[in-house]
């Protein structure tokens, strides 16, 4: 039951009604025994400094940032971590003695998955699809990780240098036309293959990535972080050839989770976040 010394948290977005983190943070806040209420707050982009005054004042104890929000934050946060200094972009918030500090914790979600797997970036060649800002958090994650090479396939190289220019110390991170044959050679070589693009999400879940499977091996990880449909067309070809596959269900709930802890001190039961998400997704 909500009463006076329910502690606030939520998510703030443009728009926000489709957010499946209410859902997921309240049944782990109450399976933990907490007094938290977690809701979504659409939150226009002109009105984003003011909102995040107005939680501030209002004694919020945090809230996750998403679309279109998560860079605009940055100048109104007092601290950023290393994550998010790195890629770019903040999805939490916590509030602590008046002060505002922002995390990144798409990162640790992404690799999160890749650990319960049992798959180690760390010496292993990496061909990501797409380089927008879900890619920034992968390849940062790669990169902390010690992943040896990370190449990038898009439509346009010119564009996707800005995301390798974000990276100067690691030379081994380059961009290419996902329709050439250096992109080809990328992908005989990749140990992991990850579509960070929104092609195949629902609704529009017959969109793929252009792949040629035949040059991929089969041992190589195919990892989409879309989660809606949980097998994207993407996956389905990936599991046709052969290759192991990995969905963005993981991701989602690691995220979740340790904005969870950065909020309550406590850790998440993933199982309970990944049922309230399977119900929210059955909906």
């Amino acid at each position: 039951m909500i009463t006076g010394k329910t502690k606030n948290l939520g998510v703030i977005g443009y728009p926000i009604a489709h957010s499946l983190s209410p859902a997921m943070q309240n049944a782990a806040l109450r399976e933990a025994g907490l007094d938290y209420s977690y809701i979504a707050m659409p939150v226009a982009p002109e009105d984003l400094a003011a909102a995040v005054k107005g939680l501030q004042s209002l004694g919020f104890r945090g809230f996750n940032v998403t679309i279109p929000h998560k860079t605009a934050i940055l100048p109104l946060l007092d601290t950023v971590d290393e994550d998010a200094s790195m890629v770019g972009a903040v999805n939490t918030v916590v509030l602590e003695d008046g002060r505002l500090a922002g995390y990144n914790t798409d990162v640790a979600g992404f690799i999160g998955a890749l650990r319960e797997m049992g798959f180690s970036p760390k010496g292993k060649r990496a061909v990501l699809l797409g380089a927008g800002g879900a890619a920034r958090a992968a390849v940062w994650g790669l990169i902390r990780e010690g992943a040896a090479a990370i190449s990038l396939g898009v439509r346009n190289p010119a564009k996707a240098q800005e995301l390798v220019g974000q990276f100067p110390s690691f030379p081994a991170l380059t961009a290419m036309d996902w329709q050439s044959d250096d992109f080809r050679q990328a992908l005989a070589a990749a140990d992991i293959l990850v579509n960070t693009t929104p092609l195949g999400m629902a609704p529009r879940v017959e969109a793929c990535p252009p792949v040629d499977w035949s040059c991929l091996r089969r041992e190589t990880l195919a990892y989409d972080i879309i989660y809606t449909p949980e097998e994207t067309r993407f996956l389905q070809m990936a599991a046709a050839h052969g290759c192991p596959t990995l969905n963005g269900v993981p991701m989602l709930v690691g995220q979740g989770a340790a904005a969870f802890h950065r909020w309550t001190g406590q850790e998440a039961d993933r199982g309970v976040m990944r049922e309230a998400l399977r119900q929210a997704l059955g909906h």
